[in-house]
C-alpha cells in the first residue's frame, strides 16, 4: 500500500466535533497535548498583556489568546497569541492575524518552526514571532514580498510592529521580568 493512499483527510467540518486539542493543516489532524506547562501559559499571559495594553487606544485591533484561525476548509491552527486588525464575522477568526505570537515547547518547536512558519507565510501573516522561553529570546519575522525576513533576535530590546491601523512597540526585555509595550495611532 502507498503511504499517501493510507493517510487519512479531514476537514474543519471534522474537526469541530473532536474532542480535545487538535490543529488541522492541509488535512492532517496535530494533537496538541499535553497542554501547555505552567512557564509556557505564564509567558502566554504577559505577551497577551502587553499587546492588550498596547492596543488599548486603537479601536481597531485586539489582542487575542489561543483562539482558532480556519484558514482554508482543511486547515485550522491555534496560535498562542495573535493581533487582528479587523472585525470578526461570526464566532470564528478566518482571514489572517497581523501578528502572531508561537511559543516554542519541546512538543511543538518544530511545527512553530516549519509547519507554521511556511502556513503563516503562504496566508499572509504580517509578522511571527517565535518565543524560546528556554534561550529568554524572540525571533521576530516580517512578512516582505510574500516571504519571511528575519528582523532579529530579541532578548532585552523593543521591536515596532507596523499593524494595519496602527503601530505597537513591543519591550522583550520586560517580557521575561514582567514589563510592557506602548502604542502609536497612525
Amino acid at each position: 500500500m502507498h503511504a499517501q493512499s493510507a493517510i487519512e483527510y479531514y476537514s474543519v467540518e471534522d474537526y469541530r466535533h473532536w474532542e480535545g486539542d487538535w490543529e488541522l493543516i492541509g488535512g492532517i489532524p496535530l494533537a496538541m497535548s499535553p497542554s501547555p506547562a505552567i512557564e509556557h501559559q505564564r509567558l502566554g499571559a504577559r505577551i497577551l498583556r502587553r499587546l492588550a495594553e498596547a492596543l488599548d487606544d486603537c479601536p481597531h485591533c485586539e489582542a487575542l489568546y489561543e483562539i482558532d484561525v480556519e484558514f482554508s476548509r482543511d486547515t485550522v491552527v491555534r496560535p498562542d497569541v495573535l493581533v487582528i486588525c479587523f472585525e470578526p464575522v461570526g464566532e470564528r477568526l478566518t482571514r489572517a492575524p497581523d501578528l502572531i505570537f508561537e511559543i516554542l515547547s519541546p512538543a511543538t518547536a518544530r511545527r512553530d518552526e516549519h509547519t507554521k512558519f511556511q502556513l503563516y507565510r503562504d496566508e499572509g501573516v504580517r509578522w511571527y514571532v517565535l518565543v524560546d522561553p528556554a534561550a529568554a529570546r524572540a525571533k521576530v519575522y516580517r512578512l516582505v514580498e510574500d516571504e519571511y525576513r528575519k528582523v532579529g533576535d530579541f532578548r532585552t530590546e523593543s521591536c515596532q510592529f507596523e499593524l494595519s491601523n496602527c503601530m505597537i512597540t513591543f519591550d522583550f526585555g520586560r517580557l521575561w521580568t514582567g514589563g510592557g509595550a506602548t502604542s502609536e495611532k497612525f
